[in-house]
């Protein structure tokens, strides 16, 4: 299933995460599709991508409009696998050999459903950021509202099949979109693996502010979201 996966990886202004991961996607197999989609030609490293070792064939930048969803969506139509996977470039593959063993499993047993992984933060932020790998395995397992941080995967046919990502929105594509199966009547599915992220932002901008604020945030687009599908608010 993995040689009918293509990963779509979105660049914004500035952003060099993407080195940091690129080396853990050598697992791909040769046939998959990579797509790194920047929004300012200075970013699309065109050669350096070109040169790197171990990634599939099929490969390169794209350039899109800004927006995260306009970039994602770019990526997409620049591709033509059957499964479609959604990494941000901050995301960290800590253990390669099971991502890869837990992809292949939930592709081949749950190819209907939007997929997603685990959350888990690298040691680059406060100790208390245990207590949102926590809440986000509350928010995506209880709640079924996972986010784009964790890798969400699905079929190209149910992408379409929802729209793919709302292009009106600045922020909160990821949450839509969930909305959006929901709505379709796409079934949820943890991978059984975890994929980890930078908890920098809670270093810098302080834990209990900035998760206060993420939760604020996650009840509002929550609210929005499931009263454009005529749920009680």
């Amino acid at each position: 299933m993995l040689e009918s996966l293509a990963v779509i990886m979105p660049v914004g202004p500035g952003d060099a995460a993407w080195r940091g991961l690129l080396p853990q996607l050598r697992w791909l197999p040769a046939q998959a599709q990579l797509r790194l989609v920047c929004c300012r030609e200075q970013d699309c490293a065109r050669a350096e991508l070109d040169s790197a070792t171990g990634l599939p064939a099929d490969r390169g930048w794209l350039l899109a409009p800004h927006g995260r969803a306009r970039q994602l969506n770019a990526g997409v139509a620049a591709t033509r696998s059957e499964f479609l996977w959604f990494v941000h470039a901050d995301s960290r593959i800590i253990q390669p050999q099971r991502t890869a063993a837990a992809l292949q499993r939930a592709l081949s047993a749950y190819p209907d459903a939007l997929g997603y992984f685990d959350l888990r933060f690298i040691g680059d932020g406060p100790a208390a950021t245990a207590a949102n790998t926590v809440g986000a395995w509350i928010r995506s397992h209880w709640l079924g509202l996972p986010f784009g941080d964790q890798g969400l995967f699905l079929s190209r046919a149910n992408f379409a099949r929802v729209g793919g990502f709302d292009e009106s929105l600045a922020v909160a594509e990821d949450h839509a979109l969930v909305w959006a199966a929901r709505r379709a009547g796409i079934a949820l599915h943890p991978a059984g693996a975890s994929i980890h992220t930078s908890a920098r932002r809670y270093a810098e901008q302080g834990w209990l502010r900035t998760t206060a604020r993420h939760l604020r945030l996650t009840w509002q687009q929550a609210r929005t979201f499931s009263r454009a599908r005529g749920d009680p608010p």
